[in-house]
C-alpha cells in the first residue's frame, strides 16, 4: 500500500495542476511587440480564466479569426470612441482593442469590423 501511495501523491497532484491550468488559468505566450513595453516579445504571462466584468485599460485574451490575440481594452459597450478619426458608440457587449505598441500591432484599428464580442474573450492578463 505505501508503495502504490508513493506514486499515486505525484500522480494525483500532477492531475490537480493540469486541471487548474486548463480550467482556471492560462499561461500565455507572447510572440509579437504589439504590447510592447508593458508585455515583451517573448515573454510569458499569466491569465485568469474566470473573471466578472471587463474594464478599459485591462489586458485580455481575445480570440479574433480563430486566433488568440492579448490587447489592452480601449472601450467597452456603451463607450463614445474615436478611432481613425471617427466618432463610434461601441455597442453592448462588445469591445473595442487596442495593442500597446500602436506601430506594430494587428488591432481594432485595421479589422473591418473593429468591435470584439465579450463572448470572445478568453482570459484576463494577472501576471507578466
Amino acid at each position: 500500500m505505501k508503495k502504490k501511495l508513493k506514486y499515486l501523491i505525484p500522480f494525483v497532484v500532477f492531475l490537480l495542476i493540469s486541471i487548474l491550468f486548463r480550467v482556471v488559468f492560462l499561461i500565455g505566450f507572447v510572440p509579437s511587440e504589439s504590447m510592447e513595453p508593458t508585455l515583451m516579445a517573448g515573454s510569458f504571462f499569466v491569465a485568469s480564466r474566470f473573471f466578472h466584468e471587463i474594464r478599459v485599460s485591462e489586458i485580455i485574451v481575445v480570440r479574433h479569426e480563430g486566433k488568440l490575440l492579448v490587447k489592452r481594452v480601449a472601450a467597452i459597450g456603451g463607450d463614445e470612441y474615436v478611432l481613425n478619426g471617427e466618432h463610434l458608440i461601441v455597442p453592448d457587449g462588445k469591445l473595442i482593442v487596442l495593442g500597446d505598441n500602436s506601430e506594430n500591432s494587428y488591432d481594432s484599428r485595421y479589422w473591418e469590423y473593429p468591435f470584439i464580442d465579450e463572448r470572445d474573450v478568453v482570459a484576463k492578463v494577472i501576471g507578466k
